[in-house]
């Protein structure tokens, strides 16, 4: 059995998420960001109870066919850019279209319909805050976080960082309240 599930974003999301599974009794063959295999259906009440603990966790299961495609679209997303050091060997469009198994007009202009933004902004929000982040640790260069989130160079970085937040990324690593975003509220 599969199961969807909104506001996934992080490995500890996955922990707490598999754990409460197996409290619950349920037997999880794997738990991806957004998206758990189980070995068995549910038994009695034991969805209800799911539903009930991913809620007061900040979770949802998801049912609806368009609400999951969307949210499988930013599980890619936040896992590529936060988790895989965006290691995109194609393009986005290219690499969510052979994912998710549907051609990649349809997908946007879904995105683009219920989160009232397209995917490439949606991308490109994530890779600003994981700029923000690895210039909150002050371990990388701004020279070393283009290269890291495969960007062209340094100016096409601060540009478009500058655009998103006000700030070029030396100001931003400068001020002492880095108003960084959750990823989930992106």
């Amino acid at each position: 059995m599969r199961l969807f599930i909104k506001n996934m974003v992080c490995n500890r999301c996955i922990m707490v998420v598999k754990f409460e599974l197996e409290k619950l009794g349920l037997t999880p063959i794997s738990v991806e960001l957004g998206e758990i295999e189980l070995l068995e259906d549910f038994k009695e009440n034991q969805k209800q109870d799911l539903e009930i603990k991913l809620q007061s966790l900040g979770f949802e299961l998801l049912e609806d066919k368009t609400t999951i495609t969307i949210e499988r679209i930013k599980c890619l997303i936040v896992d590529l850019v936060h988790h895989q050091n965006n290691e995109l060997k194609t393009n986005l469009s290219s690499y969510l279209s052979e994912q998710l198994g549907q051609d990649y007009n349809i997908l946007s202009n879904l995105f683009s319909e219920v989160q009232g933004t397209t995917i490439e902004h949606y991308f490109i929000a994530q890779k600003i805050e994981k700029v923000k982040e690895l210039l909150m640790y002050k371990e990388l260069t701004v020279s070393e976080i283009a290269i890291k989130l495969n960007y062209s160079d340094v100016a096409h970085l601060s540009n478009q960082f500058k655009k998103i937040t006000g700030f070029t990324p030396t100001h931003f690593k400068q001020l002492k309240e880095n108003n960084r975003l959750q990823i989930d509220n992106l």
